[in-house]
């Protein structure tokens, strides 16, 4: 059976080899390097130990060290399925979701007019680069070498000039005895509406030669040299070489570098790319003018499992960058994805090299944001969230994006990374207040040495019990996930000191909604078994009635609540006490008085609510609260027996 012109091309092109390899290898993570392509494991063509089986990911090729084996895909799955040639390619079509071609007896015939399209490309390819030598090229060079290209570029770049003139390629092709139908199938002329001879596409243009994986022309750019013209760039149209949502400028030189280590670079132009690579960034492509496609993107992440979008600092760069990010979300899988680096306002890589040089390029590159930063500043840049509708509804706009990911643990990852960009948004950091300056002359407290009365007061009373109520909360929490919902922003707000209470509280909030049934599990692979383990073994919280029973949702709720409200009773007493000593010095009348009674009510009020507990329950000996109803209960119970028996 023959396959048709560029299937097998296709083909190679969809699928990653060392996906296809890693379906009968484990490979050697030690040795080998995902992000380069570079994969190695013991090979399965013969026994042995040693990783001496090699996967190039970039080049499509595989080889043994040992026994010698080499081939790309194709070679793979014959000999590891002991299958023919085309039942390998038919293996390799169903995964990479393209269907075979119905059997084409005229398949040979197609090959070769791809092949005579190629060679007549080439012939227009010297003409083009012969015009931009002579007189009618002169603006063109002008024009070249103001954007800083010299002859060797232009060389290596195979750029050219098309005359302004309506027949000029057709008549030099035709004087080369090249057909007709060649010269319109490759798109290098038009034919005439009006009856007369087909015209040139490309006049008055800059030429730039679009090339293949494999090194063929199969297209031409052109950049109009009047400015009034109504297409500043031109792409060659869609012929049966060439297919724009499938192609990329410079695809070919910058795959090899790629394959060297240096950085995949996606930028918007010709002239882009061409300042890039004469800059020493040798891995840059193009996308024709056109937004990134889906078959783009494929190409892009068989040479780099991360590109990076270098974009032009306008609103139309960060537009093609949001379009970006909608196409690439559903095709996200694990280590592929992309990152994104903006050049400054009004500037394209072009013009940054031109005025700052190849460091600030790279400054910009180093600095490339990952998709869900970039996701997240559209939905939140220049926008407020100043209620709880607002806020919901961002919420919503981002789940509707993270959904589309097809993959469930990228689509789990990108939660998280939401959820803490969001706190993050929502509970900024405080600062912490310093003491106010005062001017000579006035009293200021003294400062001690060793902690003052006060400091030591606090850390003894005040400070210890919001330690302890804080060990109580997070123990409540870690034990019944279930009620961290309704308690979130509290629990947010709260202040840890202890930095192993900030750690925990940190946990639990991270895992308590999304996986509330595997919550310690999380808690121990992320702080220990013992962080947990230490919480409870406190006194005061092994005695908590949801602690020792958990699984009561009411009685954790009503806890939980309560404890916070003191919390937060205790650290708005101490904030009004501390404000009102460093105002000391400056209240000599009877607003000091009135502050300090106030402070010293909200005191009584929040030892009222601990007495009410003691109102209602006993200490045991080992510590423990027991309820004095249940107590006296209990006692009646006993003495019935009691008198039973010696009634007996």
């Amino acid at each position: 059976m023959s396959l048709p012109p560029g299937f097998l091309d296709e083909l190679r092109t969809r699928l990653s080899l060392s996906q296809v390899v890693g379906r009968k290898v484990m490979w050697d993570q030690r040795k080998s390097n995902q992000g380069k392509g570079d994969m190695w494991a013991p090979c399965p063509f013969h026994h042995e130990k040693t990783a001496s089986f090699h996967v190039d990911d970039q080049k499509g090729f595989y080889y043994c060290f040992g026994c010698h084996a080499k081939g790309d895909a194709i070679n793979f799955v014959k000999e590891t399925e002991n299958v023919s040639f085309i039942e390998a390619v038919e293996i390799l079509a169903r995964e990479a979701g393209m269907p075979m071609p119905a059997r084409d007896p005229k398949a040979q015939e197609k090959q070769d007019r791809r092949s005579q399209l190629a060679e007549v490309m080439e012939q227009a390819v010297q003409f083009f680069r012969l015009q931009l030598k002579t007189g009618a090229g002169a603006a063109a060079r002008e024009y070249l070498t103001r954007r800083g290209l010299d002859a060797q570029a232009l060389e290596r770049w195979e750029i050219g000039f098309a005359p302004d003139g309506w027949q000029a390629l057709w008549d030099h092709l035709r004087g080369k005895n090249v057909a007709e139908d060649l010269i319109l199938g490759a798109g290098l002329a038009k034919p005439s509406n009006k009856g007369k001879m087909p015209y040139d596409t490309f006049r008055n243009r800059i030429t730039f030669p679009i090339r293949d994986p494999r090194g063929r022309c199969i297209a031409f750019g052109g950049r109009a040299m009047d400015p009034n013209d109504n297409a500043k760039y031109l792409n060659s149209p869609e012929t049966e070489l060439f297919d724009k949502g499938r192609s990329l400028y410079n695809h070919g030189l910058a795959r090899q570098a790629a394959g060297k280590g240096q950085p995949l670079i996606v930028a918007e132009g010709y002239m882009d790319v061409i300042a890039l690579a004469e800059a020493g960034f040798g891995a840059s492509v193009a996308p024709l003018g056109t937004a990134i496609t889906e078959h783009q993107l494929q190409l892009l992440w068989r040479i780099s499992n991360e590109p990076i979008i270098a974009l032009d600092g306008d609103t139309a760069g960060l537009r093609a960058a949001m379009r970006a990010v909608d196409l690439a979300l559903p095709l996200l899988e694990a280590g592929k994805s992309l990152r994104f680096a903006l050049m400054p306002e009004g500037k394209d890589p072009d013009d940054l090299l031109r005025a700052e040089g190849a460091g600030a390029v790279q400054a910009v590159l180093d600095g490339a944001i990952p998709m869900v930063k970039l996701l997240w500043q559209r939905e939140t840049e220049g926008k407020v969230f100043d209620s709880p509708e607002r806020r919901a509804a961002l919420d919503k706009v981002l789940w509707d994006k993270i959904k589309v990911i097809q993959d469930k643990s990228i689509q789990s990852h990108y939660q998280q990374a939401i959820k803490d960009l969001r706190r993050q948004l929502f509970r900024p950091q405080r600062q912490p207040q310093s003491r106010p300056w005062q001017p000579k002359g006035k009293w200021q407290p003294k400062p001690a040495a060793t902690p003052g009365a006060r400091a030591s007061f606090l850390a003894s009373s005040e400070g210890a019990e919001i330690q302890m109520r804080e060990s109580a909360i997070l123990a409540i929490a870690a034990l019944n996930p279930q009620v961290v919902v309704q308690f979130e922003h509290q629990l947010e707000e709260m202040e840890c000191r202890d930095p192993d209470h900030a750690a925990l509280r940190h946990a639990i909030l991270r895992h308590a909604i999304d996986d509330p049934d595997h919550l310690q599990d999380h808690i121990a692979e992320t702080l220990g078994p013992e962080a947990l383990e230490n919480l409870l073994a406190l006194r005061h919280v092994a005695v908590i009635p949801c602690v020792y029973k958990p699984g009561d949702v009411e009685k954790a709720e009503m806890t939980l609540a309560e404890e916070l409200a003191k919390i937060k009773a205790l650290r708005g007493l101490d904030a009004e006490i501390a404000e009102a000593e460093e105002e000391l010095s400056d209240l000599a009348d009877e607003a000091l008085t009135y502050r300090l009674a106030q402070a010293a009510e909200e005191r009584n009020r929040t030892s009222r609510s601990q007495n009410e507990d003691r109102a209602v329950f006993d200490i045991a000996d080992n510590g423990a609260r027991i309820n004095r109803d249940e107590k006296d209960a209990f006692k009646a119970i006993m003495s019935g027996i009691n008198f039973e028996r010696k009634r007996r």
